[in-house]
């Protein structure tokens, strides 16, 4: 194993316990590679991965072990590891714009005093700060971002509230010569990459298509927080943009969440049309349905995107790193074809390409 990589989480949902779980189970199963681009980045492994500091807002959740928390309502993931007691207690953020109407529904804020956040940063020696806030958390966002980079430390983006793929962000970033990358995580087979890897399919075998829609449900917090309609502005831009990235016109299409339905937790169930024309004019549809257990389709992915921000740090690159956020995240600075931001992620953990 190499050298640690100290990360802070910022919100400790389903998402988080995927990763922390993951990260723990293939650190204990070296030979098992499924999911990561590859076992072994520039001499980072998953069990490097060390959470020194961690944040939420929800009574369940702060002032315990994160060991524990990643396990406590409203998650609902499945379990893949016992993760054994990390001595990192989940501390008080600000709750700002966190908990929208259904979550306070169901998520009770904690009492105990909110913590100054660069501080803790700065006192946990976390070198970079992974944002998995819900959905729709603009300004407290915009807040952990500010606290990195006050904090000195590189930012990872996995929520679609754009900082990666934000101008300002980005000379903010490069100003404190500090990298990030986002936005908004794609997992490893879920809806958009599927989606987008489609519709390049249909424009690149000459099929001109005529619409294409996309509707998921899920039985998640994530789901739950996305019935506030409000909060989805971001979510919509970010996955659409995807798509509509993969072809030379324009196409009509709509793309977002869809639906709550609670006794499937942490599943989440993807449907997906594209109707077009090919030779002749001839009419084609395509009926698609996707059902994933949606925390761990992205947790692989971030084990890669944490590996690859380190070695940005050890190289001392600054500002966004867009072979990282196009193969990773749905709005990257640049959007990529799959097959293409792979090959670019690959090209910059090798030292092959400056960002």
């Amino acid at each position: 194993m190499g050298k640690k990589i100290r990360i802070a989480i910022a919100g400790i949902g389903n998402c988080a316990s995927a990763l922390i779980q993951g990260a723990h189970y293939y650190s204990k199963n070296p030979q098992d590679t499924i999911g990561l681009t590859a076992y072994n980045i520039a001499s980072y492994e998953p069990g490097d991965i060390e959470v020194v500091a961690a944040f939420d807002v929800g009574d369940t959740k702060v002032g315990r072990d994160i060991s524990e928390a990643i396990y406590a309502k409203p998650n609902n993931t499945i379990t893949v590891a016992d993760v054994p007691h990390m001595g990192v207690t989940v501390q008080r953020g600000p709750t700002l714009d966190g908990i929208g109407r259904h979550l306070g529904q169901i998520v009770t804020p904690s009492k105990d005093s909110e913590i100054d956040v660069k501080n803790v940063l700065r006192d946990s020696g976390a070198e970079m700060l992974v944002n998995y806030l819900p959905v729709g958390s603009t300004n407290a966002v915009r807040y952990y971002a500010t606290q990195a980079l006050e904090a000195g430390i590189g930012f990872l983006n996995a929520i679609p509230v754009f900082i990666a793929s934000e101008p300002k962000w980005q000379q903010a970033f490069a100003e404190k010569k500090l990298p990030v990358a986002g936005d908004d995580v794609m997992s490893q087979l879920g809806a958009t990459v599927v989606h987008k890897t489609l519709v390049k399919l249909f424009v690149d075998r000459g099929v001109l298509i005529d619409g294409t829609y996309q509707l998921n449900i899920g039985g998640d917090m994530d789901f739950y927080n996305m019935l506030d309609e409000e909060r989805l502005e971001d979510k919509r831009i970010s996955k659409t943009s995807a798509v509509k990235a993969m072809a030379d016109y324009d196409i009509p299409m709509r793309i977002g969440p869809s639906d709550f339905v609670e006794f499937i937790d942490n599943e989440k169930i993807c449907y997906i049309n594209i109707e077009g024309k090919y030779f002749g004019k001839i009419p084609i549809k395509l009926d698609l349905k996707l059902k994933v257990i949606d925390a761990y389709n992205s947790a692989g992915i971030m084990i890669d995107a944490i590996r690859g921000l380190k070695v940005a740090l050890d190289r001392k690159l600054i500002g966004p790193m867009t072979s990282i956020s196009s193969y990773c995240f749905k709005h990257p600075p640049i959007q990529m074809p799959y097959t293409e931001a792979k090959t670019a992620f690959r090209e910059f953990v090798e030292g092959k390409r400056d960002r």
